[in-house]
Order: C-alpha cells, then sequence, then structure tokens
C-alpha cells in the first residue's frame, strides 16, 4: 500500500512532456533562466530550488543566470530580446516588473506587451523595522511618534525605484508625515545603520530583515498585509497597528514566472503545469518556507497577469502623486 501511495504521488508529480516543432520533446536541452538580480536575491533563491527540483523530478536542466543591473532592468531586457522559443525564461519579483517601470521613463520594454506571465511562485512579506532599542512598541506608538517629532526620523530604503522606497513614500503620505529617505544599495547595508540608530525606520522584504529580527539588531512591529504571515506570526499585521488610516494595507513580494511574448502557448501551460504540480508538493514547499517565501496555491497564468496588471497601475499612480523620478 505504501508503493501504491508513493507511485500515485509521483504520477501527480509528473509533467508531461511538449511536443517540440524542433523533435523531440520540450524541454530537449537545458533551459536558462534569468534573474535579474545578483545571488541571494528572493528570486534567485526560489530559481536555484527550481533548478534542483527540475533535475531531480524531470532530467531537465535549468540554468540560472544571474543579469543584475538598473533594478532590474538589464535582466528583463535580455529575455524581452530573447528567442521566444522557451529556452529563456524570467524569474523575477514585482519589484522590477511594476515598480521600476513606473518610477523609469524609458525603459526598453513594456511588461505587459513584451513579456508573457506563466506562473504565480510565492511571495514573502514587508516587514517594517526599527531599531532594537525603539521606544515604541506598537506600530500604533511609532506613528504617533512620528507625528510629533517628524525630524526626528529617518526611513532607509534599499535603492530608489524599489518596492522599499514607493512603499515608504506611501506609508509617510497616508500618516500624513513626509519621512526623509535614504536610498542604499541593497538592504544589507541599510539594515546595519538601523540597528545602530543612524536611520529610524525601514520597510523590507521578511527574506533580508528577518534574520536580522531574528538576531535580535532590528525590531518588527508590524507586517505590510492584512493577516499575519506563518513565517513570523509574532509579527501583527496591519488591523491590528492601531493605525486606521494604514488598516488596508496589503502588499508582498511575490515571485513569478515569465517569459518572452511570442512564447508558445504550449510552453507556458507547461511551465504552469510545473509549478502547480510543485506548489501541490509540501516538500517543495517547505524548502520555499525555509527561504522565508510562502508558497502560492496552484492557479492559472492570468493571475499573475492580474497582479502584475493591479500593481502596475498603483504604483503608476503614485509615482504620478508624488511626483517622484528616477533617472
Amino acid at each position: 500500500m505504501h508503493s501504491l501511495t508513493r507511485r500515485a504521488a509521483l504520477a501527480a508529480l509528473a509533467t508531461p512532456a511538449l511536443a517540440s516543432a524542433q523533435g523531440g520533446a520540450y524541454p530537449n536541452r537545458p533551459v536558462r533562466i534569468v534573474v535579474p538580480f545578483p545571488p541571494g536575491n528572493m528570486s534567485d533563491l526560489i530559481a536555484r530550488v527550481l533548478a534542483e527540483e527540475m533535475q531531480t523530478r524531470h532530467g531537465v536542466q535549468v540554468v540560472v543566470d544571474n543579469r543584475a543591473g538598473a533594478t532590474g532592468a538589464l535582466g528583463i531586457q535580455a529575455v524581452t530580446r530573447a528567442e521566444p522559443d522557451g529556452y529563456t525564461l524570467l524569474l523575477s519579483s514585482n519589484s522590477p516588473l511594476s515598480v521600476n517601470p513606473a518610477v523609469t521613463p524609458n525603459l526598453p520594454f513594456d511588461v505587459l506587451r513584451d513579456l508573457v506571465p506563466m506562473s504565480l511562485i510565492g511571495w514573502t512579506s514587508f516587514l517594517m523595522v526599527f531599531p532594537p532599542d525603539f521606544p515604541a512598541r506598537t506600530l500604533g506608538e511609532a506613528v504617533a511618534l512620528m507625528r510629533a517629532n517628524p525630524r526626528n526620523f529617518i526611513a532607509a530604503n534599499p535603492g530608489m525605484g524599489t518596492a522599499g522606497h514607493l512603499m515608504t513614500e506611501l506609508f509617510g503620505r497616508t500618516i500624513g508625515v513626509p519621512l526623509e529617505q535614504v536610498p542604499y544599495r541593497g538592504s544589507a547595508q541599510a539594515l546595519m545603520d538601523l540597528s545602530q540608530n543612524r536611520v529610524q525606520v525601514m520597510i523590507d522584504a521578511l527574506t533580508s530583515s528577518m534574520p536580522q529580527v531574528q538576531g535580535g539588531r532590528v525590531r518588527p512591529l508590524a507586517i505590510m498585509q492584512q493577516r499575519r504571515s506563518p513565517l513570523a506570526p509574532e509579527v501583527p499585521a496591519m488591523p491590528e497597528a492601531g493605525v486606521p488610516e494604514v488598516s488596508g494595507f496589503d502588499m508582498v513580494a511575490w515571485a513569478g514566472l515569465l517569459g518572452p511574448a511570442g512564447t508558445p502557448a504550449g510552453v507556458t501551460a507547461y511551465w504552469n503545469e510545473v509549478f502547480n504540480a510543485l506548489l501541490r508538493d509540501q516538500a517543495f514547499v517547505r524548502r520555499l518556507a525555509q527561504q522565508n517565501v510562502e508558497g502560492a496555491p496552484p492557479g492559472p497564468p492570468a493571475r499573475l497577469t492580474e497582479l502584475l496588471t493591479q500593481e502596475l497601475d498603483r504604483w503608476t499612480r503614485l509615482v504620478r502623486d508624488a511626483n517622484i523620478r528616477v533617472t
């Protein structure tokens, strides 16, 4: 009975090969997945887990190609210019796909026109973190301090044109405090400065901030969602923060797989089926959780399209209203 159950489970994870116009089955050679970040980013971690899973489960070689630069634009451009044959794909978080296009004029691509969404993979939460000796014990108390002494608060962000930058701008505008922001080149140095009270607040992805939280170097007061995260269950969600103005905040850093426009529909269906099978497998979901990523429920490519469209609209409106420009 045990062997039958195991065979059934493996069969459920099997993904049928796609007939290839070039002969043989797709994929019949290594698939390059471009990650528009350096190693260690959430998208990179997911891509490397995927590479191992594809080799183990399907005998398919996946090569992770880190193409960092221009807040993700270099990697995205490499994919939009690739042959749409299913052998060059993009695994990216939402920041390069929805935030960077909103703040950077004249990008050499249009993400809705030049990319084909294949699958939403998962997401990580954003934490609002403070120095370890910060006097407030709740976000409501922190906001009261910000409103009373706005000049005493400098916010860090991981770079101009990132999700952390725009979320901090939106948060400040919502509570009526024009937070001064200092951009960094990534989260590591920003979190270090926060731990030493050189800056007083930061909104950062759980994947990069959680190790600092666990080490006691920074202190989280809220998670920027409507519910607590199972990866940080002790951190209150926004409706619990005691600040009515921000109680509706619900933002995550999600990751998805996309291909260049013109990619055959069968290739899109193949990768969507791959991820739906993986996301039903608790071993894979646990591997994501080890990287502080929540696996998404299985679903169609249209769900990723909807998310991308909604976020492009949200950030484009904020950038226009706040007159934000990144050159």
